[in-house]
């Protein structure tokens, strides 16, 4: 009878924990938390991004100022070239022709030139003795003027026809690369109101420079002198190295979308970067080495009181303003949060510089932290095990 008691007994007290498992109420609510950050030394960095392209750093359009055909073609895609070098002809045909007609244009009208020359002089004497009439003089003189206007005339198309001559031996303006060919052998090219592009020669491709479009909010951050670095899709392991040498004051609109042009130096040693890449670009407009932080929340920390008093803190100079230039952080001292006066200067996203007001090690308070609700945990239904209905 005793036996059968206690496990009676045994029974019920297993019969109300594993109730109470099963239909318990709700847990207390955990307490707030106050977190703390500890002042430390760092470097603290802002950055631009931008994309932009990839250019040769002197890059000229060779062209032709003479219309015609493309006689012969002795450079390539990627062919070394050298300043003065020949890379094309025209046809010499029609100006080697226009250069006869305009030699012989110009014999004539020296011809007609010199006669009328000895016959002005000639009228001249005769008139300052009054022997011929004014008459005879003026038509001397007129013969003798146009006669020179025609020579000169023909002396300049002589010198057009053969200066367009040398036009049709093209040749290399600077030492470089040839990046483009705009042309084919026997190909018309037409010099109308501008000249035609044959061919696109670099200078040095080991050194280039990316035009970067940075957006008119962060335009004010970027300086001659800035570090760059940026990331081109050919070699996305890869981070080149630049400088801003350039930040051009024209602006350019797109889509309402005010951008302003910086110009890039990058070093390329390797030929890596090729003309035309798109770079992803980040431009680093400030960089303070081993400057004292703190985290930039515990400048945007305010105490409540009634909160710190559930944890059994409370709060010395509520309400306290910082002066014009300072800012206020919070420290816990004992049971006590007090207020420190501080001056700040550069901050990043998370961090920002302590000048004066904290030294190194000093902790200040950052966020007090609210606790999670826990919900009431719900009944738990038993499910038949096996044999069970």
């Amino acid at each position: 009878m005793k036996k059968k008691t206690i496990i009676i007994g045994v029974a019920l007290i297993a019969v109300v924990a594993i109730t109470f498992f099963l239909f318990g109420g709700k847990s207390k609510k955990g307490a707030f938390t106050l977190e703390t950050a500890v002042a430390g030394r760092t470097t603290i960095t802002n950055s631009v991004t931008a994309t932009g392209t990839v250019e040769p750093v002197v890059k000229v359009e060779v062209g032709t100022q003479v219309s015609g055909i493309i006689d012969k073609i002795y450079v390539d895609f990627n062919s070394v070239v050298t300043k003065g070098q020949l890379i094309a002809e025209m046809d010499k045909i029609n100006l080697q022709a226009e250069l006869v007609s305009k030699e012989a244009d110009l014999s004539s009208s020296k011809t007609e030139f010199e006669y009328q020359e000895k016959n002005y002089s000639r009228a001249k004497m005769l008139h300052e003795k009054q022997l011929i009439s004014d008459t005879d003089y003026e038509t001397a003189t007129y013969n003798y003027e146009r006669a020179k206007s025609s020579y000169d005339r023909n002396i300049s198309d002589l010198t057009k026809v053969r200066r367009n001559l040398q036009y049709a031996i093209i040749t290399s303006p600077i030492d470089g690369i040839v990046i483009n060919r705009a042309v084919e052998e026997g190909q018309t090219v037409a010099a109308g109101f501008s000249t035609p592009t044959l061919f696109t020669i670099a200078n040095d491709l080991t050194q280039m420079r990316v035009i970067a479009d940075v957006d008119e909010a962060d335009i004010g951050q970027v300086e001659e002198g800035q570090n760059v670095t940026f990331t081109v899709d050919a070699y996305p392991e890869d981070v080149f190295q630049g400088k801003v040498t350039q930040v051009r004051l024209e602006a350019t609109v797109t889509s309402n979308v005010v951008t302003y042009e910086v110009v890039i130096s990058a070093y390329n040693p390797d030929l890596k970067l090729k003309p035309g890449l798109t770079a992803t670009v980040t431009i680093n407009v400030m960089q303070r080495p081993d400057v004292l932080t703190i985290p930039i929340k515990a400048l945007r920390f305010i105490p409540d009181e009634e909160q710190l008093e559930s944890i059994g803190l409370t709060v010395h100079n509520v309400g306290e303003q910082a002066p014009a230039g300072k800012k206020i952080v919070w420290q816990k001292v004992g049971t006590t949060l007090q207020s420190k006066i501080i001056t700040v200067g550069s901050s990043t996203m998370n961090l920002t510089e302590v000048i004066d007001g904290l030294t190194d090690s000093e902790e200040v308070v950052t966020e007090l932290v609210a606790p999670d609700p826990v919900m009431a945990d719900a009944p738990r239904s038993i499910m038949p095990g096996p044999g069970r209905r």
